[in-house]
């Protein structure tokens, strides 16, 4: 994984980012810290099985995280079926108003 394919996928998810020693990232949903991955300021090819493995996507998902044929809403739901967004609370959110 090339560091401009990082790049797109920060701006692409809307990722956090702090710069310390390596270049930080995480996702939030609804406030809440969902997954985390960082990368190397270093400007070399990047490790992208780690990096798929923290975003919590298989290769086919993170091909097209890269490739743009998997959206931000694609990646939520994704998230939401491997339960790592819990769907109980935004229904609960929903059914209230």
């Amino acid at each position: 994984m090339k560091v401009h394919e990082f790049d797109r996928l920060e701006h692409k998810l809307g990722l956090k980012i702090r710069n310390s020693g390596d270049r930080l990232a995480w996702f939030e949903y609804e406030g809440k810290v969902i997954v985390r991955t960082k990368r190397s300021h270093v400007n070399k090819d990047l490790p992208s099985n780690l990096i798929r493995q923290q975003l919590k996507v298989n290769e086919q998902e993170f091909s097209g995280l890269i490739s743009c044929t998997v959206s931000l809403a694609d990646y939520v739901e994704i998230l939401k079926r491997k339960g790592l967004i819990d769907t109980s609370s935004t229904a609960a959110a929903k059914g209230s108003e």
